[in-house]
């Protein structure tokens, strides 16, 4: 079956296209607590990294993609000695990041962890700061980093906010690279021409589907899904500088374009225009790694922990009252393969810290899911949908993620039911949770470098003027090892 007849006529850039362009290339970020949340979440996002380097199943997957490649004045991996070309370096640090699920997230429409991109943004101010420095030319600082964080924030987050990819089976980090796309490019010297045909290479390139976050698939690709987008992104932001085209309606052409190919012939819809709503926003993992429609669900059984650690065995029923993406994606009962399946079950994560009065990322692995224990008490859970919960989690003023628990025992006796509908890492609880912020990113520093070199790369990111004026390439050698 033909399409239609093509008129030959090139039309205009797709209007969103050409939005995100301006937005990248020419918008002032005026507000300072983006700035601010910016830099607690560069900490926190490298410190995830850091953390994550702990495990064999990530670091096997680093260095360089040919084994002994030496690049010049190549970008380096935090915590690691490697020296890439930045498209490989955006994956190292992309898939650091994401590996143990415990870097920010942005819950919408759709999903997703506008952190992600720094892989990209990382790699390419580090590679740009190098490559100037040996031409004696302006070295980018941290604060162009900081900037172009809040901006693929914001264009990530914005299009997540009433746009819901996963309905349609395509997974999340679609949105990283898209966002990862048009700020690296940005970062490159692009202008708003050039950062347009980035992002509609971006838009047109095959996008990976969620199989590998649900039953029976859920698998490690999900942890190193957002470093393979962010770093494609690099490679279509370097094609588009040497002069590659762009596809103006990429997404609106009818039978070929993206609307039509892959969203149900439905246009995108803004909620707001681009500014920093997402950093100012951001939710943070803080307490810790668990999916973050269950981060609640995990702080209620906290809270309960001391009142049934000692009667475990005389549990009868544990009722999970929560949100319809939670049961969605996260509600899972039978068989759990590996790490990556564990830490996307609701009931795993609760069981973890009914036991343990606590949740880390040692408790994904094998050893700790051998406990008999945990599936015993899976298969006592019912989740229940409560639909103020689901309501109030898409309310833009709320963006609530509530859960709560309640544990009866075979005697007849229960627990109070415990809820809670924002977690600590939510902007209305910021006050609470910066401290524990920064705590989380001192002792994830402290599993990587020695003392002299923990405290010198804690001192420079308590000092927000400094680090904003330090070039990349300084900041980026601090974590050499």
């Amino acid at each position: 079956m033909s399409g239609p007849i093509a008129t030959g006529a090139r039309p205009e850039p797709d209007a969103l296209l050409t939005a995100i362009a301006d937005y990248a290339a020419v918008a002032a970020i005026e507000s300072e607590e983006a700035y601010e949340t910016a830099r607690l979440c560069l900490m926190d996002t490298l410190g995830c990294g850091l953390l994550a380097l702990r495990y064999p199943e990530c670091a096997k997957l680093l260095g360089p993609v040919v084994p002994g490649t030496i690049v010049p004045n190549g970008a380096r991996v935090p915590g690691t000695s490697f020296v890439l070309d930045p498209i490989a370096a955006a994956f190292n640090i992309g898939c650091m990041i994401r590996w143990l699920d415990y870097n920010d997230t942005w819950l919408a429409a759709e999903w997703g962890h506008p952190s992600d991109n720094l892989g990209g943004i990382l790699a390419i101010a580090d590679y740009l700061s190098r490559t100037r420095t040996t031409a004696a030319t302006h070295p980018l600082t941290m604060r162009d980093v900081l900037t172009a964080m809040i901006k693929a924030h914001e264009i990530q987050g914005i299009l997540a906010l009433e746009n819901s990819f996963n309905r349609v089976g395509l997974d999340h980090v679609i949105l990283v690279k898209v966002a990862s796309t048009a700020v690296v490019t940005q970062l490159l010297g692009g202008t708003r021409e050039d950062i347009a045909s980035a992002i509609s290479n971006a838009w047109l390139d095959g996008h990976p589907l969620r199989t590998y976050r649900h039953a029976p698939n859920t698998g490690p690709r999900k942890s190193w899904a957002a470093g393979d987008a962010t770093s494609r992104a690099v490679r279509l932001a370097l094609m588009t500088m040497k002069g590659e085209m762009g596809y103006p309606s990429a997404l609106t052409a009818k039978t070929w374009g993206f609307y039509d190919v892959l969203f149900k012939s439905k246009p995108f819809k803004l909620a707001r225009p681009f500014g920093s709503y997402v950093m100012e926003n951001v939710l943070f993992k803080i307490s810790f790694p668990a999916e973050f429609h269950a981060q609640t669900a995990v702080e209620c059984a906290i809270h309960l922990y001391p009142e049934v650690k000692g009667r475990i065995d005389e549990i009868d029923r544990i009722v999970i009252t929560t949100h319809e993406s939670a049961i969605r994606i996260i509600d899972k009962t039978g068989p759990l393969h590996n790490p990556a399946d564990r830490d996307h079950c609701l009931q795993y994560m609760v069981a973890i810290a009914l036991l343990h009065g606590q949740l880390t990322a040692d408790h994904y692995e094998d050893a700790a899911a051998a406990d008999p224990r945990i599936d015993r008490l899976r298969s006592t859970m019912v989740t229940e949908e409560d639909s103020r919960y689901s309501r109030e989690y898409l309310d833009p003023d709320k963006r609530s993620i509530a859960n709560a628990l309640q544990v009866f025992f075979r005697d007849g006796t229960a627990t109070a039911k415990v809820g809670v509908e924002y977690p600590i890492g939510h902007r209305r609880r910021r006050a609470e949770g910066i401290p524990l912020l920064i705590h989380k990113f001192e002792a994830n520093v402290m599993t990587r470098f020695p003392t002299k070199q923990a405290k010198a790369i804690l001192a420079l990111c308590r000092d927000a003027e400094k680090l904003a004026q330090t070039p990349v390439r300084e900041f980026i050698d601090l974590f050499v090892i």
